[in-house]
């Protein structure tokens, strides 16, 4: 009987190859995109992270100032600690080299060679053959690492020649002596002597950073009490574990991972209806094989075990060959795109490809899941087939009933999950409500066909092929459904992401409009526009700006990388020119709150108030504590969050405040960038030349700035914003196939059953062409309910996906805003590929041989 058994399941493997292949692609296509999504996005935060460990080294503990730098003072307070074994100075700056006519992002790092060998030993500068031997301590010589050196392109370490490296640091130009190499990867850095880096940055007497080494048996959490509770310990110095740079690292990516890797699995979920659909019309034609072997001593649940084993078989195939294929495309996609798919998380590193043996598993486990799910329900119908009436041709026919009510349960739970806060800043909730949502609409497609046809019917009455065609779809609405079911999966996931990326274009392109409210911009060539702290420009070259022919007025902008949490990303403080009527100049989610008497009006992101619970019309103490007092003696500043207003550029948060204020805090007035309103009339060209002869005259040569129009930066914000959904649209479109895949499988399956009826058709005088008409037309009603039940299943997930899933993973919200137009050719064109599949799929079984096959009932 095992034989038997054996024989029974290979022989429908190998004989319908095509439609077996279609379930395996499915699986393989799955498991592929998502192992592929892991690789990459692993090997690159492994590479990033092993950049930040190199860097930042292993201390016990480090000191950070929340923003800028703080006095060196400190360093000599806390060495002199007895439960202070090593202390390492620290002072790093973000510049910009110019190497072979191309800006390259910089790290400069000023560092005391003395202590590195036990803190940090990657940044333990390594001379050149031919440098000097006090040349790790003289001023002007600096020492790169890998990435540096490849940009520079100009030999190895060992060559005899001494290199320079010109960096733009701000407003000055310096060129300095490279003498030798840095272990440190990740991206470019250079190193140099501390106190020749305080010199060369103007921070005589500051520090960025100190690391600490304590004694053996300190105890840290006692040790960090006492630091902060000392007297005169600055507020605005923060005491960050080492593991918390790690911590950042992840996080800095963590949710686009986790999106990336939830839609790279939308394939193997849609895999998982198509082989449910392929073994459920399997198990339909076989149905009195089945019975037969039935009737022979095979149990109903040895019938099941029959059929999971036959799923667990493509599971398997589509696994083994998805996890070779994505190891291939994760190779491929780090060569060519160095881990970056397209999130900017990762610019500048170039991976490896990081091999993993228990996520390979975990993925090849997740494929073999879903291949048993998809084929649980057909091996339930195989084991509840009623023998005897089987065998007489009775027992094929799936008992049609209106179970309405568990469709109507899965449903309500997808909408109530929905409602669930997110687990450690994943929407896991969301995820499983949209899991629901589709399960629950996809066991609703009987209902709906009898809701739908049961009153069409009536209006094709006295048409014969068109009600031929739906009273099919009517009476067999159970294998309507299966048939149908991977194109509801993937056209509803499709739609959804359709919706989503439409709404967060659409949302972009009005935030657009109120951040740049300006005709012309002004910053400095190469400069990020984030987080950048350089500060190049003058108040009196913003001035002369303002005086230059033309102009009707200026504004400006100063940005600073803030620290808040020693474990999350930086967040951005923004001091800009600020309106009474703020919501003219950001984009409010509600009026402006009146700022009381003596307290700092400022204005924060919607990720201030889900991460730091920044509300409105509260106070904001992280951000007084992270300032520190204004002068000695004088208590903090109190600031007060008068509005919220959205951020697409600053996943983990920024803060407005006005440039007056900043200014008054600071005593800083050096600007970012400066936005330019032009007088009516004036041709923009004609001023882009008087600023850069301005800047040529005021700054010189040594600093070249950047001038974009409010168009060109719309354009390029856009095209970013294109280019970080590329993987997206991919992942769709691959969903897509895969559904219309499958249901050119289901259909040609179908009607190479159906030979008998399409011969009785013959004989009752329908031609040829009228028997592939009715043919068509059933693949019309069939993907028409699918294509109906995919759009409104569509909309439904992209409320969850808008509404729920980005303000929970990217703290930022956005409009519905539904294609129609986009998402109705979408449906259109998979009706007329069903329709066609059905057609051609038709005339294979609708030939002259299929008179014959009556015969065999006769």
């Amino acid at each position: 009987m095992r034989a038997l058994l054996s024989t029974f399941s290979w022989q429908e493997l190998r004989h319908h190859p095509w439609r077996n292949a279609a379930a395996v692609v499915a699986v393989m296509l799955g498991v592929a995109l998502a192992f592929s999504v892991h690789l990459i996005n692993a090997s690159a935060l492994d590479e990033f992270s092993s950049a930040v460990r190199s860097v930042n080294g292993q201390p016990d503990l480090e000191l950070r100032a929340a923003q800028g730098d703080f006095d060196e003072a400190l360093f000599a307070r806390v060495a002199q600690n007895a439960q202070v074994a090593l202390a390492s100075p620290v002072v790093e700056m973000q510049a910009v080299a110019l190497v072979n006519g191309q800006r390259l992002p910089l790290r400069l790092i000023g560092v005391d060679a003395l202590v590195l060998p036990a803190i940090a030993p990657a940044l333990m500068p390594v001379p050149a053959k031919d440098a000097t031997r006090w040349a790790l301590f003289l001023p002007g010589q600096v020492f790169v690492n890998a990435a540096a050196r490849a940009a520079m392109n100009t030999g190895t370490a060992t060559s005899a020649k001494t290199e320079e490296l010109t960096l733009q640091l701000g407003a000055q130009r310096a060129t300095l002596q490279v003498a030798g190499t840095v272990a440190a990867g990740g991206t470019a850095l250079a190193v140099m002597d501390i106190g020749a880096a305080q010199d060369l940055l103007g921070l005589g007497g500051r520090l960025t950073r100190i690391d600490l080494r304590l004694t053996p048996g300190t105890d840290r959490a006692a040790f960090i009490r006492t630091l902060e509770g000392s007297a005169g310990w600055p507020v605005n110095v923060q005491i960050a574990e080492p593991g918390d740079a790690a911590e950042r690292v992840s996080n800095l990516s963590r949710a686009y991972r986790v999106n990336l890797t939830v839609l790279a699995l939308v394939a193997l979920f849609t895999g998982a209806f198509l082989v449910f659909s392929v073994l459920a019309l399997s198990v339909a034609k076989r149905a009195q094989q089945f019975a037969l072997l039935g009737v022979l001593g095979l149990t109903p649940r040895g019938r099941l075990r029959l059929v999971l084993v036959e799923s667990l078989v493509l599971g398997v195939l589509g696994s083994v060959a998805g996890i070779a294929l994505g190891t291939a495309l994760a190779a491929l996609a780090l060569r060519v795109l160095g881990g970056d798919l397209g999130g900017g998380y990762f610019a500048g590193v170039a991976p490896a490809l990081q091999w993993s043996t228990p996520a390979a598993l975990l993925y090849g486990t997740l494929g073999v899941a879903a291949a048993l799910v998809g084929g649980w329900w057909p091996a339930r119908a195989a084991q509840a087939l009623p023998e005897a009436q089987t065998l007489k041709g009775l027992g094929a026919a799936t008992p049609q009933r209106g179970a309405w009510s568990l469709p109507v349960l899965l449903l309500m739970v997808g909408g109530g999950l929905a409602m669930v806060p997110p687990v450690a800043g994943i929407p896991v909730a969301a995820y499983l409500s949209v899991g629901f949502l589709l399960v629950g609409g996809i066991t609703a497609l009987p209902w709906l066909i009898a809701l739908l046809y049961d009153r069409l019917a009536p209006l094709f009455a006295a048409r014969v092929l068109p009600l031929l065609a739906i009273e099919r779809a009517r009476r067999m609405r159970g294998t309507a459904a299966v048939a149908v079911s991977g194109v509801v999966a993937s056209l509803s996931l499709a739609v959804a992401l359709t919706v989503m990326v439409a709404s967060f274009r659409d949302s972009v392109t009005r935030w657009l409009d109120v951040v740049l409210p300006a005709d012309l911009y002004v910053q400095s060539a190469g400069s990020s526009g984030t987080s950048n702290d350089a500060a190049i420009f003058t108040p009196a070259f913003v001035q002369s700006v303002a005086q230059l022919p033309g102009v009707a007025r200026t504004g400006t902008l100063r940005l600073r990388a803030l620290t808040l949490d020693t474990t999350r990303p930086a967040v951005t403080l923004i001091a800009r020119s600020l309106d009474e009527d703020a919501a003219r100049t950001l984009p409010l989610l509600d009026d402006a709150l009146k700022v009381p008497a003596g307290q700092i009006g400022i204005y924060v992101s919607e990720a201030m108030v889900d991460l730091y619970g920044a509300a409105p019309g509260k106070v904001f103490a992280p951000l007084a504590h992270a300032w520190g007092p204004v002068a000695e003696g004088a208590a903090p500043p109190v600031f007060f969050v008068a509005g919220v207003w959205r951020d697409y550029v600053r996943q983990f948060g920024a803060i407005t405040i006005a440039s007056a204020d900043f200014e008054r805090l600071t005593a800083d007035r050096s600007v970012s960038s400066i936005a330019l309103w032009l007088a009516p009339g004036t041709p923009e060209p004609q001023v882009q030349t008087a600023v850069r002869a301005l800047a040529a005259q005021v700054l010189g040569d040594a600093l070249p700035i950047e001038l974009s129009s409010v168009g060109q930066i719309r354009a390029n914000s856009l095209r970013i914003f294109d280019r970080s959904f590329a993987v997206t649209y991919w992942l769709q479109g691959v969903a897509i196939a895969i559904g219309l895949f499958g249901i050119a499988a289901s259909f040609s399956a179908q009607v190479l059953a159906r030979r008998k009826e399409f011969g009785l058709l013959a004989h009752l005088g329908f031609t040829r062409a009228q028997v592939l008409a009715v043919v068509a037309g059933e693949g019309a009603a069939w993907t028409a309910i699918g294509a109906v039940a995919g759009l409104a299943l569509g909309l439904a997930v992209s409320v969850v996906l808008v509404k729920v899933v980005n303000p929970q993973s990217f703290h930022w919200t956005m409009d519905l805003f539904v294609p129609w137009l986009r998402l109705l050719l979408l449906c259109a064109a998979v009706v007329a590929a069903g329709t066609a599949t059905a057609w051609m799929a038709g005339r294979a079984a609708a030939g002259s041989d299929a008179v014959l096959a009556v015969k065999e009932d006769w």
